[in-house]
């Protein structure tokens, strides 16, 4: 390299994605290619895929691999989902117990090493991306970074700061802005949404300029979910009917199993043994026409690791929905065919309470910044869910169509932790 190299990573752990760019005192390096599997070699999809406890692939061939092996071994998406859940300590993969912490550090680490071998440097020094909240509980919130810190660490940093992520995105757009101005920075991503309202302006930035932010746990995933609740999950067992032997009433799928059901980071617990005990009863127990050959696909889904497949399907379908009224999940696989056409009125009335709860901490983080809508000069979306026609149009709405601009849905975080790190290499901002 010609320039110097980097002292300092900038790392965006995403839900569905992550990025990695870099800095040293002197400039701020582009996004690093660090999956050349994929279409945009700069992201690498938050996927870790384990054949064996011994083994584990990344990304784009985690996909290939876990397809090519006929679905054996352990795929893992939306790990970072799991980080405030202090019902989820960790799983095992093969006889060997990973923690939570050590899953996380398992892809922090790998993006590490193929950095530094980019680079040809060895950089332990780190600035994380974290939500604005991880969860509504402070205690969870607290958990969740404690969490991502001690994955970093694991990986081989030994200096660790975080940054929130829409405050990282405000901070890269506010580079070479000419006047002051109030910015709305509005991330929507694949397992949070995030909101900041800040100045931002020709000075160097400072803390003070965020005047709120405001983040609630839902996203992508969770309107992903709402198409699997509202028009798939009925495939796999969500509306079944039972009586329990010498008992008189006729009950449902109890509303926690549907709701793993409907979750792609939550479904593999129905393959625990006391929930699995539970699912085989209720198919003997089944009185619906149907039931038993719906309780058989979802063993199967469960059995043969489908989550990741289903919800990929659903998800294109979702994004289908961005310039169509309507799309189609289909899903064949031995003993398994779901075919469920999904409107895009239907795909929002069954998001409602989604769209409304992140809509409604949008409206809640600009009252916390004291601004109202009139007076925010510009609006920066960024992130895939952005797209999403409802939350595009509420935006609009809002705030007219000038002041609305789709901005860098893939690295905007990344490139504003990249400017807080070239801060801290040269010692102007405190680690956090």
């Amino acid at each position: 390299m010609e320039t110097a190299p980097p002292t300092v990573y900038a790392l965006d752990f995403g839900t569905s994605n992550s990025l990695l760019a870099a800095a040293n005192e002197d400039r701020v390096f582009s996004p690093v290619p660090i999956d050349p599997r994929a279409g945009d070699p700069t992201i690498l999809r938050s996927v870790l895929y384990f054949p064996n406890a011994e083994r584990c692939y990344y990304g784009e061939e985690a996909l290939r691999r876990y397809t090519e092996s006929g679905l054996e071994g352990r795929l893992l998406r939306s790990i970072k989902r799991h980080l405030p859940s202090r019902s989820f300590l960790g799983t095992y993969i093969d006889e060997r117990p990973m923690l939570v912490d050590d899953l996380v550090a398992t892809l922090l680490r790998e993006m590490r090493v193929r950095a530094d071998t980019y680079f040809g440097a060895e950089v332990d020094r780190v600035v994380l991306g974290r939500p604005a909240r991880f969860s509504d509980d402070s205690d969870d919130d607290a958990l969740a970074q404690r969490r991502l810190e001690q994955a970093a660490r694991k990986a081989g940093f030994s200096e660790v700061s975080f940054l929130p992520e829409p405050v990282a995105a405000a901070r890269e757009f506010g580079v070479g802005v000419g006047e002051e101005r109030v910015v709305l920075v509005a991330d929507f991503g694949g397992g949070t949404s995030d909101f900041t309202v800040m100045r931002v302006g020709p000075r160097r930035f400072v803390p003070s300029d965020v005047l709120a932010i405001g983040g609630v746990a839902l996203a992508g995933d969770a309107l992903d979910a709402s198409i699997m609740r509202s028009r798939v999950a009925r495939h796999f067992g969500a509306e079944v009917v039972y009586k329990v032997p010498f008992g008189a009433n006729v009950l449902t799928m109890p509303k926690p199993i549907v709701e793993l059901l409907c979750s792609p980071a939550h479904l593999s617990i129905l393959r625990r043994h006391d929930i699995a005990e539970f699912l085989r009863n209720v198919r003997s127990w089944s009185v619906g026409p149907d039931d038993r050959e719906k309780l058989d696909q979802l063993a199967v889904l469960v059995d043969d690791a489908l989550g990741f497949s289903l919800f990929e399907v659903i998800e294109h379908a979702k994004r289908r929905l961005s310039a169509a009224d309507e799309a189609e999940v289909v899903f064949t696989y031995p003993s398994i065919d779901v075919r469920e056409r999904v409107t895009r009125a239907g795909f929002e009335a069954a998001s409602e309470r989604e769209t409304g709860t992140i809509l409604r901490c949008l409206d809640d983080t600009l009252a916390a910044a004291g601004v109202a809508t009139g007076s925010v000069d510009l609006v920066c979306c960024t992130g895939g869910t952005a797209k999403v026609p409802r939350i595009a149009a509420e935006m609009r709405r809002r705030f007219g169509e000038g002041r609305v601009r789709d901005y860098k849905s893939f690295t905007s975080v990344v490139e504003g932790l990249a400017v807080h790190a070239r801060s801290l290499a040269r010692g102007e901002a405190a680690a956090s």
